[in-house]
């Protein structure tokens, strides 16, 4: 692997990382007395908020250039942020509301098939065995760090709820394919920026802003919703957004299945949950599955010049 591509797998193994302690986190937080002011949609919410209200004057302030962006990336850029995140955002609560965690999870976590049968038809890609394997394994990983295999089984079946975890696997799908085109034709900090803004104005209009001075949330309060959206929207989106610079779309989203794994991990370090066999396995499987996506078969990826020149438009 070159230079580039190993920046950008540690980059978004990295984002991945952030996304499974915030889950850890904010399960910590919604046990506890922000669960009582702050539903799910709201925190989302706030901490793009928070991200936006950090990111802009930063940018403004200290990047040649400020924020303007190209209109035609500009509004590529918020639609991204509409549906590649506000929208996998939504869909997956709705998930765990109508079924639960770990069956919102298995199937929004199918993006890879998702992103590798888009790249297939279009043909960006060749569905090599390299390719082919590391989604199976992938997919076969996070089954089983789920446990769904325990006896009765984790997974909760409803239309609606599969419906939404679906469409959240569709979202997320979007999100790395129309992210890794607009990366390589802008600045990434720019496209975090407008992205991050298309998905707060979702959340605006689904719950208005001023409830959020009704909850009467301390400063306390406050801190912990600052770290949350540091750690669950802001870093982890800048180094997602800046690793799909450097590999394509299926390595991505198969290093972004570290999310879960982390998550497991880290509840199992500081919050004293234990680890199952299977979910020890899932875990090497996961590793695997990223490995064996590092195959030397990228030149699959540019074997048609127009192509991919064809992604950055």
């Amino acid at each position: 692997m070159n230079r580039g591509g190993l920046r950008g797998e540690l980059l978004i193994a990295a984002a991945a990382c952030c996304w499974g302690a915030s889950a850890v986190l904010g399960r910590a937080l919604l046990a506890g007395r922000l669960a009582q002011r702050f539903g799910p949609v709201a925190l989302s919410e706030m901490r793009n908020l928070i991200a936006v209200a950090l990111l802009f004057p930063m940018l403004a302030c200290f990047r040649r250039g400020g924020v303007k962006l190209a209109w035609r990336l500009a509004w590529r850029a918020l639609v991204l942020g509409v549906i590649g995140l506000a929208a996998s955002n939504y869909f997956y609560y709705v998930a765990i509301a109508r079924t639960n965690v770990a069956t919102a999870i298995i199937v929004e976590y199918s993006a890879p098939i998702w992103v590798l049968l888009v790249l297939v038809v279009r043909r960006v890609q060749r569905p090599t065995l390299a390719r082919a394997g590391a989604v199976l394994l992938a997919c076969t990983g996070i089954a089983l760090v789920l446990n769904l295999a325990q006896p009765g089984g984790a997974l909760r079946l409803d239309r609606l709820g599969i419906a939404a975890a679906l469409l959240a696997a569709l979202a997320f799908a979007y999100y790395n394919l129309a992210g890794e085109r607009l990366v390589k034709a802008a600045d990434p900090l720019l496209v975090s920026l407008y992205m991050l803004a298309g998905a707060t104005a979702v959340f605006v209009l689904l719950r208005p802003p001023w409830r959020i001075v009704q909850a009467h949330t301390g400063l306390r309060e406050w801190g912990y919703v600052l770290v949350f959206s540091l750690l669950a929207t802001l870093v982890p989106t800048l180094l997602y957004l800046a690793g799909l610079r450097h590999v394509d779309p299926t390595r991505a989203v198969v290093t972004s299945c570290l999310e879960p794994v982390s998550a497991i991990l880290l509840a199992a370090a500081f919050l004293g949950e234990r680890l199952a066999w299977p979910q020890v396995v899932g875990v090497a499987c996961v590793l695997a599955a990223i490995l064996f996506a590092q195959k030397r078969d990228r030149a699959a990826y540019n074997d048609k010049p127009g192509l991919q020149a064809g992604l950055a438009r």
